[in-house]
């Protein structure tokens, strides 16, 4: 079974110290097993209102995400594919995605914040959780576990 839920995962990664987490917290299940790992970046777009900053600075970091899990990645063994994707609904773009892609799980590590800020910006790991018919694993932070 776990194999077959590692077999083809989409991970979203937010930021870089996301993608350490992430990462960190996936490698031990993944490392040796041939699977692919398919980085996703959402970059999300305001749906009429401002974007918090241009296309253009917004893709340069999303190549510094994928270069961090790409260097994380490298001795591992695994297919690692990454995916840059715009839209004004993160959980439902995720969804969209591992759908298309036929992904066989969604994998995370879930990011910390105060319930005011889940509550006024939303709450990626909510929605992904009650909305996704495509199984989720959040797996815990290992850099703060192992403190």
């Amino acid at each position: 079974m776990a194999a077959e839920f590692f077999q083809r995962v989409v991970v979203p990664v937010a930021n870089e110290d996301d993608a350490r987490a992430t990462t960190s917290a996936l490698r031990p299940y993944v490392a040796g097993s041939g699977c692919t790992v398919i980085a996703v970046h959402v970059i999300e777009k305001a749906g009429g209102a401002p974007d918090k900053a241009s296309v253009e600075q917004r893709k340069l970091v999303s190549s510094d995400i994928f270069a961090t899990v790409t260097e994380r990645f490298a001795d591992t063994g695994v297919t690692l594919e990454t995916e840059l994707r715009y839209g004004t609904d993160i959980a439902s773009t995720l969804i969209e995605v591992a759908h298309e892609l036929d992904a066989s799980a969604i994998v995370f590590t879930p990011r910390g914040g105060s319930r005011w800020q889940k509550l006024l910006a939303g709450d990626v790991t909510h929605n992904l959780i009650n909305e996704s018919d495509v199984p989720i694993l959040a797996l815990p932070d290992r850099e703060v576990s192992d403190a």
